[in-house]
């Protein structure tokens, strides 16, 4: 029988976390003496000291928490054989990304960089909690300043280009199967519309949406030169006039030619940066804080607060931006109808709205409120409106 090596490791890190863990708890108690040592009376003042013991049982009481969280991720991640698990993934990412996962060096490389981004993840709220908490509320902490806002959008922007670039090259193929669509009249169309609007298509997928979802749908992705259309099977299974099929992607391209998602991309990040700086203006409110009846400022209960706060502002805010996409939307319509597919993208709605089992009947007060796009009833009387004639 072979030693159980994993289980022994476990068990050694849980021994010795226990008895870390018990020589944290007799400093704790330490900590926790409200006099001096008799050395150092009359050589610190007892101001500094009780500054000092403020802030040792702070980091105290933030250390307990951080090496429990800790020792139960870790002893997870070798239980139950995360790691193996882990570089299997890496090795699944490294032939996705069209690199010889057999490549050791390679595949370390990706396995590292998993492994880092994991533990940057796990790590963040740790570090973010000690920065901006523990260390500002003692007066180590210079980071942000008025900027704050500033940074914490610069971070969130950064995060969501780099998601936006990764989830579906490397994400989404690993819970669908994407496939190039099948030479023939469909492609054809699809590749000369997207060539007549000088979309640089690169790619033209059919994804697997029928195994998780009888909802249809088509979507474009990728930056600058480098774009990609996918079509759910769904649609094409639902569609059976290829027109209708195009259609649906002329509306998208309009989506793109009009610059709808730029615009929408720009907006999101004006809000965000909106929203970090009124959370920054809440954080220093002590008068705000006093409002709801507190004396402190904790960091958790100014997030509340912000967002209690705010909810009459979100929900304008998320009301004007579904005007938006609504507008949006039947600028994109009009565009498909004026290439010519009116028809073609009446009956794709149509077929949309059945087997995605949309609300047929809507009250107009209730889906101007809440939908970001049109009822059917509504797109389908725009596109059967006759076109404005210019001056």
């Amino acid at each position: 029988m072979a030693f159980p090596y994993m289980e022994a490791v476990v068990g050694f890190m849980i021994l010795m976390y226990i008895f870390e863990t018990y020589l944290d708890v007799r400093q704790h108690s330490a900590l926790k003496l409200p006099t001096l040592p008799k050395t150092l009376e009359g050589v610190i003042s007892q101001e500094k000291f009780e500054k000092s013991r403020a802030y040792s049982l702070d980091k105290s009481h933030f250390h307990f928490v951080h090496e429990f969280v800790t020792i139960v991720i870790d002893s997870t991640i070798l239980y139950f054989g995360v790691l193996p698990w882990f570089w299997k993934i890496s090795g699944d990412f490294m032939t996705i990304a069209s690199l010889n996962a057999e490549n050791e060096i390679l595949h370390t490389l990706a396995f590292l960089a998993g492994v880092m981004i994991w533990s940057q993840i796990t790590d963040l709220p740790f570090s973010l909690y000690s920065t901006f908490v523990i260390e500002a509320r003692h007066g180590f902490n210079k980071k942000g300043g008025p900027y704050l806002a500033i940074y914490l959008w610069a971070f969130t922007f950064g995060l969501s280009i780099v998601m936006m670039t990764l989830y579906p090259v490397l994400i989404a193929p690993l819970f669908n199967k994407f496939t190039p669509l099948p030479d023939g009249q469909l492609r054809e169309k699809i590749e000369k519309l997207a060539s007549s609007l000088n979309y640089p298509l690169k790619k033209l997928f059919v994804v697997d949406g029928s195994t998780r979802s009888s909802h249809s749908n088509a979507y474009m992705y990728g930056f600058f030169k480098n774009k990609r259309i996918v079509l759910y099977d769904t649609l094409i299974q639902q569609c059976k006039d290829d027109e209708e099929i195009v259609a649906v992607i002329a509306h998208e391209l309009g989506h793109w030619k009009l610059n709808h998602t730029v615009y929408t991309f720009v907006a999101m990040q004006i809000l965000t940066l909106l929203q970090f700086g009124g959370y920054t203006l809440v954080r220093n409110s002590t008068d705000l804080y006093r409002s709801f009846g507190f004396d402190t400022q904790p960091v958790l209960i100014g997030l509340i607060i912000f967002q209690h706060t705010v909810i009459p502002l979100q929900q304008l805010v998320s009301f004007g931006l579904n005007l938006v996409s609504r507008s949006f939307e039947f600028q994109a319509d009009g565009f498909a109808k004026k290439l010519g597919y009116a028809s073609g993208l009446r009956g794709g709605l149509v077929k949309l709205q059945e087997e995605n089992l949309s609300a047929m009947n809507t009250d107009p007060w209730y889906s101007a409120y809440h939908y970001s796009h049109p009822p059917l009833v509504e797109r389908l009387a725009a596109l059967d409106e006759p076109d404005k004639k210019e001056d």
